[in-house]
Order: structure tokens, then C-alpha cells, then sequence
């Protein structure tokens, strides 16, 4: 389904990303772990970070991106309104911002932290993390 949608060099790039963010959603949702699938999953994290910065690095200059039409929405609403960090100018009008990839976000960040939470905790499927209440009425 992927295979050939973009031109080399990025569909060598895309094709071996999406293999190894499948092999690590896949050991990451194991079941039943040993310390040998955990230093795997541990070295394919790493080398899904690597990877993933080497999409970004590479398409990045290769590829313009801008906001969704709804994110457009969004944000000038929100410019209308006060709100926010943008201040509308008077008159202006706001089009489609550019956007790139950020991988300055909490979901990156936490990706290290898994096999140190498989460890103290088990695999994910064993734990919750829903608040229990203990007050009866």
C-alpha cells in the first residue's frame, strides 16, 4: 500500500520507518517479556528515534506542509476571540501556516520510557491507568 508513494530516496526512508515502528508497536504490546525482548525493544527505540529524525531532516526541505483547514479554523477563532498567544492584526487575514514535523512532544519524550514501565509494571496490558475511586456513597 505504501510502497513506491513517494520518490526515492524518501520511499526507501518511509518503507524502512514503517517496518520498525511496526516491530516496535510490536514487542512494545507483548505480552509475556524476558530481559532478551526488552534490550530489542530497548535498541529498536533508539533506533526508531534515529529514524524518525532522519525522516524529518531529510523531508523536511523536501516537502512543504501547512495547517489542516481546520487547524486554520481553530487558530483564527481563537485570534478573533483574544485568546491564545496570537494576537490578530487589525484587518488581517490568516491563511495556512506552515508546519513541520515536531517530535518535541510528550508522545517522543515517553517512548524512552517504556521498557523502564514494562519492567516495573509488566506488560501493558496488565495495568491500567484509570483513577479508582474509593469514596461510596
Amino acid at each position: 500500500m505504501f510502497e513506491g508513494l513517494l520518490p526515492e530516496p524518501y520511499n526507501s526512508i518511509v518503507m524502512t520507518l514503517l517496518y520498525r515502528t511496526a516491530e516496535w508497536h510490536a514487542f512494545a504490546k507483548l505480552r509475556l517479556h524476558t530481559e532478551g525482548t526488552l534490550q530489542h525493544l530497548e535498541g529498536l527505540t533508539t533506533e526508531l528515534g534515529k529514524l524518525m529524525r532522519k525522516f524529518r531532516d531529510t523531508t523536511q526541505s523536501a516537502f512543504v506542509t501547512f495547517e489542516l483547514p481546520k487547524e486554520v479554523g481553530v487558530r483564527q477563532r481563537r485570534q478573533k476571540s483574544g485568546k491564545g498567544k496570537e494576537k490578530a492584526a487589525a484587518g488581517s487575514v490568516s491563511g495556512r501556516k506552515p508546519k513541520n514535523l515536531n517530535l518535541f512532544t510528550y508522545k517522543w519524550h515517553a517512548l524512552g520510557d517504556y521498557v523502564q514501565a514494562i519492567r516495573l509494571f509488566g506488560g501493558t496490558d496488565g495495568f491500567s491507568t484509570q483513577v479508582v475511586s474509593d469514596i461510596h456513597i
